[in-house]
């Protein structure tokens, strides 16, 4: 299959964007690595195609935010990461020691966080869940040897 006749090139093209190498190798690569930062895509994407600036990366991240291609997170503490699942109502899990994160569906359904108890006069447009804790790796590391006195 050609890359220009595929599901990543038609996303492009509805959403007004052409089809460009970078724009195409940068969605590509988010499929499989999901929750990536500007420097893992730039290593990434640099490994698959040659050479990209960093520019550039942030260039085609920015435009594939805009057009609803890619999703940003900003976890409190950590640098930027970017997903290609968009348009739902899903929330984070972070690792506080390894910076993991996983993806996890609403229990509630449809954006019902976007009904604040007060809104104290805002129009609220979004809104985001942050779930933090240590994932199962950390957890199972971090867990030293008793001592059963033998």
């Amino acid at each position: 299959m050609s890359q220009q006749t595929t599901p990543i090139a038609q996303q492009l093209r509805d959403r007004g964007l052409r089809v460009t190498s970078a724009r195409y190798a940068v969605l590509e690569w988010l499929v499989v690595h999901p929750h990536a930062t500007v420097e893992q895509v730039h290593d990434g994407v640099g490994r698959k195609i040659g050479s990209i600036s960093k520019q550039a990366v942030y260039d085609v991240l920015a435009a594939c935010v805009e057009a609803d291609l890619v999703q940003q997170i900003k976890p409190s503490g950590h640098p930027a990461r970017f997903e290609r699942r968009t348009g739902d109502n899903h929330h984070h899990l972070v690792c506080r020691s390894c910076g993991r994160i996983e993806d996890v569906d609403c229990v509630l359904g449809e954006k019902p966080c976007l009904t604040p108890g007060h809104d104290h006069g805002f129009e609220v447009d979004e809104a985001e869940v942050m779930f933090w804790g240590l994932c199962k790796s950390c957890r199972t590391s971090s867990v030293e040897p008793q001592d059963n006195g033998l």
